[in-house]
């Protein structure tokens, strides 16, 4: 099989691999579409996490292609995404080979098949969605109002799903091209950060108020995460960015005087089984979400497209048959 591997510090290339065999209890996968995401990027940059080598992609869809020992056959060729957790705690796309390859292995206990007739390419943003799922879950009861820092897949399936609960969203980015989208998607104001001034608290108190019920900072900024804190007031935020080696510079009694609950939410754990049913429902919504897709052997423009913030990318999807 074909597989796009991380060969060294920012450089991927389609090589040839042994086809895996699925053991007990696991099932070969037949890559259908693979989303490209921003985790990716810094993956193939170069992190601790995973050695060179790694084959990324855990935003998948495909086909059941063949089923190891203690499955049920009947499970071969049907169209499907999983949770990418395995029984090791590794992850498939990260320590396990995942999407970026014609074929890869997972636990057949983690499937969960898709509607008839829905698209691959569409399908590729369940894992997303289930990360959006599992936060809002942990946030507790729908907010009347919420404010959501980030235009990314997260950020906008977050308006996806709040403001088809009855919720008014605002929203928080940098591209404009997403911030329309935004709007389509339901969020009754959006605004751009790079015309809002360096204090960005300040311009967002006066737009949205002072005591916004719930915020949600799904951008990985930490300006945005000081800026949340200044908005909310006996309300909650939850943290679903990526920091990465950022440091709290806040004054803690900020949490005591303003009375804010903090929740943090990683990953998609639980999520799965309700995310695909809300993909049904919203399936014409996540279509919208797709705006490249390349094949599989052009990977190269498809992770430029990712890179490159004046592309009008908002997911790019790698296709594979």
């Amino acid at each position: 099989m074909r597989a796009i591997v991380n060969v060294a510090r920012g450089r991927l290339e389609m090589r040839e691999m042994p086809l895996p065999r699925p053991s007990r209890g696991q099932v070969r996968i037949r890559t259908c579409a693979c989303g490209i995401c921003a985790t990716d990027l810094a993956m193939i940059a170069g992190w601790s996490r995973t050695p060179l080598g790694a084959v990324p992609g855990h935003e998948w869809s495909g086909v059941v292609d063949a089923v190891g020992a203690g499955v049920d056959a009947a499970l071969v060729g049907r169209a499907c995404v999983a949770e990418n957790v395995l029984p090791d705690g590794g992850e498939v796309g990260f320590e396990h080979p995942g999407g970026y390859a014609e074929c890869f292995l997972t636990e057949a206990a983690n499937l969960q098949m898709l509607p008839d007739g829905f698209p691959f390419a569409a399908a590729t943003l369940i894992e997303p969605l289930a990360v959006c799922v599992r936060g809002l879950r942990r946030l507790g009861e729908t907010p009347a109002r919420a404010l959501i820092f980030g235009d990314g897949p997260v950020g906008l399936l977050m308006v996806v799903l709040l403001a088809g609960g009855g919720s008014e969203v605002l929203l928080v980015g940098g591209r404009q091209g997403r911030l329309k989208l935004a709007r389509d998607l339901g969020a009754s104001a959006v605004f751009d950060y790079h015309t809002m001034g360096a204090d960005l608290a300040a311009r967002l108190v006066g737009e949205a108020g002072p005591a916004l019920p719930a915020v949600i900072e799904a951008s990985g900024s930490p300006a945005a995460l000081k800026a949340a804190m200044r908005l909310v007031r006996g309300g909650r935020i939850l943290v679903v960015g990526d920091y990465g080696a950022a440091c709290a510079d806040f004054p803690w009694n900020t949490i005591l005087h303003r009375e804010i609950t903090m929740v943090g939410s990683n990953a998609s754990a639980g999520a799965w089984p309700e995310a695909v049913r809300l993909a049904g429902e919203h399936r014409a919504m996540l279509e919208k979400f797709v705006t490249h897709i390349v094949p599989a052997a052009d990977f190269a423009r498809g992770i430029e497209l990712v890179r490159d913030r004046a592309s009008g990318a908002v997911k790019v999807v790698l296709q594979w048959r």
